[in-house]
C-alpha cells in the first residue's frame, strides 16, 4: 500500500524540478487517452504529478493511476517514471448505441438539458410529491453566456403543509443526494435520475418508496456541474475528460480549465492545489465558484446547524439529516474527515452508517486514508458534516477497470451493476435521516 503521508524533501524537490510544465498543460493533449499505472514511492510524488498537470485519478497499491494519451506517457518517462498501460478510458459501445441524440451521448448518458427536462416532467406529473427549485447559476450563466444553466434541485415527499420549504426547521427529516459535481463521473448523474424515478413511480406501490416519502424529504441535485457536463458531452461517443467547472479565466486550455468544485467548499478550504491547470485546483478563494455557492446555500437552507464549531465537537445523537455526494470511481463509501487524517468526532457512528449501506453495494467503508489514500480539503461532505452536523459520506461508484470501470463505463452498466448495487444503499440512507447517529 502506498504510504501517501510519508514526506521526502529530496524526492519532492527532484520531482518538482523534473515536472515543470507550462500552465496551459492539459490532462490528455491529443490522442486516444488511456489509464496508466505509474509506480511512486511517496505522497510527495503523487502531489507533484498532480501539480504538474497530470490527471492523477487514484492510488493503486504502490502506484497511482494517471489518465492521458501516449504523449503524456512519454512525458512521464522523461521525468523518470515508468508508466504501463492499465486500462482503456473508452469502453465498447453497446450494439445500436453508437448514435448520439440531442438528449444523450456515449450510449445513453443524459445531457444536462435532458436532466433538466426530466425534472420538469417529474414535477409536472407528480405535483403532490415534488417541488422543484432553481438553487443558483452555473459559471457560464453568471458570465451572461447562453450556454449556461440554472442549477436545479428537486424535493420529493408526500407533501403536507410546510413540506419542501427551504427552511432548516422542517417537520420531516431530510436526505440529500448530489451528483456530477465532477462532470466526467457519468454514472453518478444516472443514479440520481433513477433514484428520482424510483421514488415518484414507486409511491403507493413500492413499500420502501412509500415509507420514505411518507416520513422523509428527499432532496436531489442530479447535475451539480452542468457546464462541465456539457463539455464532457461535447465529445459525443468519445466524451471529453472534463472534471472541473467551465471557468476559463486562469490561462489553462482543453480539459484543464476550471475549478475543482469538490475542493472549493468553504469548510477547511485551502490545503489542495494552487496550480490553476491541475485537476484538483481549489480556486483562488473559498466558495469562489457559483456552483459551490449554490450547493452551500441549499444545504444551509434545509439543514439546521447541529454541531459545534470545534473540530472535536461531535454532532449530538439527536441530530437529523443524511447526505450522499456521488463520485466515481473506486467502490468506496468515504466517511469524514477528508481534510485530516484525524478521525472525525462521530467516526464510529459514521462507520456504522456506512456499513449498513455497504451491506447492499459491497463497497469499502473508511476514511480518505483508508480508501483513496490522500487528504482532500474543501469538500462537499466535510462541509455538510463539519458545519451542519449532517451524517455525510462520499460514494465512489464503480471499479477501477473493465467494462464497468473508470469514468466512462458502458451505459449498460447503470442497469446491470450500479443501480442494483446502490438502490438499497440509498434506501438505507433515506430511512436513516431521522436518527443517523443512533444504532
Amino acid at each position: 500500500m502506498l504510504a501517501l503521508r510519508s514526506k521526502s524533501l529530496l524526492t519532492a524537490v527532484l520531482v518538482a524540478a523534473a515536472l515543470v510544465v507550462p500552465t496551459t498543460a492539459t490532462a490528455a493533449p491529443g490522442g486516444v487517452p488511456y489509464v496508466w499505472r505509474v509506480p511512486v514511492t511517496s505522497a510527495a510524488q503523487m502531489h507533484q504529478l498532480d501539480e504538474a498537470g497530470f490527471d492523477v485519478t487514484e492510488r493503486d497499491a504502490d502506484a497511482v493511476l494517471v489518465v492521458g494519451d501516449a504523449a503524456e506517457a512519454q512525458r512521464l518517462r522523461r521525468a523518470g517514471y515508468a508508466p504501463t498501460r492499465f486500462d482503456t478510458v473508452y469502453k465498447p459501445l453497446d450494439a445500436g448505441k453508437a448514435d448520439v441524440s440531442a438528449a444523450t451521448f456515449y450510449g445513453g448518458y443524459k445531457t444536462p438539458a435532458e436532466q433538466e427536462a426530466h425534472l420538469d416532467a417529474v414535477a409536472a406529473a407528480h405535483p403532490d410529491l415534488t417541488t422543484q427549485y432553481d438553487i443558483g447559476d452555473s459559471w457560464r450563466k453568471t458570465r451572461g453566456l447562453s450556454t449556461g444553466h440554472d442549477i436545479k434541485a428537486i424535493c420529493i415527499t408526500k407533501k403536507q403543509a410546510g413540506d419542501c420549504a427551504r427552511t432548516p426547521n422542517s417537520t420531516k427529516p431530510r436526505f440529500s443526494i448530489i451528483a456530477q459535481i465532477h462532470a466526467r463521473e457519468l454514472s453518478t448523474g444516472e443514479l440520481a435520475y433513477r433514484w428520482i424515478d424510483y421514488l415518484v413511480n414507486g409511491y403507493g406501490t413500492d413499500a420502501d418508496a412509500t415509507s420514505i416519502l411518507d416520513t422523509t424529504e428527499v432532496w436531489v441535485v442530479p447535475v451539480a456541474n452542468p457546464d462541465g457536463v456539457d463539455l464532457v458531452a461535447a465529445g459525443g461517443n468519445s466524451p471529453r475528460l472534463q472534471r472541473k467547472n467551465a471557468n476559463n479565466l486562469r490561462g489553462c486550455s482543453g480539459t484543464s480549465i476550471g475549478i475543482d468544485l469538490n475542493r472549493n467548499s468553504s469548510f477547511k478550504w485551502g490545503g489542495d492545489s494552487n496550480s490553476p491547470c491541475a485537476e484538483t485546483y481549489q480556486g483562488a478563494s473559498a466558495k469562489s465558484e457559483p456552483e459551490t455557492q449554490a450547493l452551500e446555500n441549499l444545504f444551509t437552507s434545509i439543514y439546521p446547524d447541529q454541531r459545534g464549531s470545534s473540530d472535536t465537537a461531535p454532532a449530538p445523537v439527536t441530530a437529523r439529516g443524511t447526505m450522499i455526494t456521488l463520485h466515481s470511481y473506486g467502490n468506496d463509501i468515504i466517511v469524514p474527515w477528508g481534510w485530516s487524517p484525524t478521525k472525525a468526532p462521530n467516526d464510529a457512528q459514521m462507520r456504522a452508517f456506512g456499513k449498513k449501506m455497504a451491506a447492499y453495494n459491497g463497497y469499502l467503508v473508511g476514511t480518505n486514508e483508508e480508501t483513496v489514500g490522500y487528504d482532500t480539503t474543501g469538500t462537499t461532505d466535510d462541509f455538510t458534516y463539519g458545519v451542519l452536523g449532517v451524517a455525510s459520506v462520499t460514494f465512489e461508484v464503480g471499479a477501477s477497470s473493465g467494462t464497468c470501470g473508470g469514468f466512462f463505463p458502458a451505459y449498460s452498466c447503470v442497469t446491470s451493476t450500479f443501480w442494483p448495487k446502490n438502490k438499497g444503499a440509498f434506501i438505507v440512507a433515506a430511512k436513516a435521516a431521522a436518527a443517523p447517529y443512533q444504532s
